[in-house]
C-alpha cells in the first residue's frame, strides 16, 4: 500500500489507486465502488497548500453511496509538489494551469474498462478547487451536476474588492482575473445542478463574494428558461472550522451527508455497502 494512503478508511484503501491520467500525467486518487459495475464518478479538486488525499471521508461516503472518485492533485501539489502554492500571489497561475488539464483526465477515464460512466460525470471542489470547477463550467462540457465548497466564482469581488470589500493581500492583474472570473463568462453556462456550502463566516473566501455568484447564476439560469432552484445553496453562521474556511468543523457531519444526497440524486449511482 502506498504511504500516501495510509491512515485513510479501510473501505477507501481497499478500493483505490493512485494514478497518473492525461496529457500532463496528473497525479490522481482513483476510486471505484467495486471496479467492475459502471458507476458515476466526481472529478474533485482540493483547495491550495494541500493535495488529493486530504478527507478521505469524503471518498468513503461517495463510495458507499455508489459513486466514484477522481481526485486530482492541482498543479505544483501533492505528489507533483513545488513552492508555487505557498503563495498566494499564484492563484490564478495554478487555476489557469489545472483548466488546462481537466478535459484529458476525463478522457483518461475511458481506458478503465467503462467502469467509470461517461454520460454520468460530476465535477467539484473546495476553495481553489471550486474555482477552477466553475470556470470550466463556464465553457462546453458534459458534466451533469457540480458541488462546490468554500469557494466562489465571484474572483472579481475575492482579489479586486471595492471599498466595502476585505482586501486581498495579493495584487492581481485585473485583465487577468477577468479572463479566469467564472462571473464574468455565464453566457455559455448550461443549467446544470449546482451545489453550494458555505460557512458565513469565512475568514479567507468571503460569503458575500459566492453569493454574488449565485445571484448572477440564478439570473442566468431564469434566462434560458430553467429552473434556478437547480442551484442549491446551504450556509452556516459559522462552523468552527480553522478560519471558518477549512473544512466544517462540527457541522462537517451534515455538510458530506448533503453532499453524498446531491450526487445520489443526480448521478444515479447504484447503490454499494461495502
Amino acid at each position: 500500500m502506498s504511504e500516501r494512503l495510509a491512515g485513510m478508511p479501510r473501505s477507501v484503501v481497499e478500493r483505490a489507486k493512485l494514478v497518473r491520467l492525461g496529457d500532463t500525467q496528473v497525479p490522481t486518487l482513483l476510486a471505484h465502488p467495486d471496479w467492475q459495475t459502471p458507476a458515476p464518478v466526481v472529478l474533485w479538486m482540493h483547495g491550495r497548500t494541500v493535495n488529493k488525499e486530504l478527507d478521505p471521508g469524503r471518498y468513503a461516503r461517495w463510495l458507499r453511496a455508489g459513486v466514484g472518485v477522481c481526485a486530482i492533485d492541482l498543479p505544483g501539489h501533492g505528489e507533483r509538489g513545488d513552492a508555487r502554492p505557498s503563495d498566494p500571489a499564484n492563484s490564478l497561475a495554478l487555476i489557469e494551469e489545472a483548466l488546462g488539464e481537466i478535459d484529458s483526465v476525463i478522457d483518461a477515464l475511458s481506458i478503465h474498462d467503462g467502469v467509470f460512466d461517461q454520460d454520468r460525470l460530476g465535477i467539484g471542489g473546495m476553495s481553489l478547487g471550486g474555482m477552477v470547477a466553475l470556470r470550466r463550467l463556464c465553457e462546453p462540457h458534459t458534466f451533469k451536476a457540480a458541488s462546490v465548497e468554500a469557494t466562489t466564482g465571484s474572483l472579481e469581488h475575492l482579489y479586486l474588492p471595492g471599498p466595502d470589500g476585505k482586501s486581498w493581500p495579493v495584487k492581481h492583474d485585473p485583465a487577468r482575473v477577468k479572463q479566469l472570473d467564472p462571473a464574468a463568462h455565464l453566457a455559455e453556462w448550461r443549467a446544470i445542478p449546482v451545489q453550494v456550502l458555505h460557512s458565513e463566516a469565512d475568514e479567507m473566501v468571503p460569503w458575500a463574494t459566492q453569493e454574488r455568484f449565485v445571484g448572477l447564476l440564478r439570473e442566468r439560469y431564469e434566462e434560458v428558461g430553467s429552473d434556478p432552484s437547480l442551484v442549491e445553496v446551504r450556509t452556516w453562521p459559522e462552523t468552527g472550522a480553522p478560519s471558518e474556511h477549512i473544512g466544517f468543523g462540527r457541522e462537517s457531519n451534515e455538510a458530506k451527508t448533503l453532499q453524498v444526497e446531491f450526487w445520489v440524486r443526480h448521478l444515479a449511482p447504484v447503490g454499494f455497502v461495502g
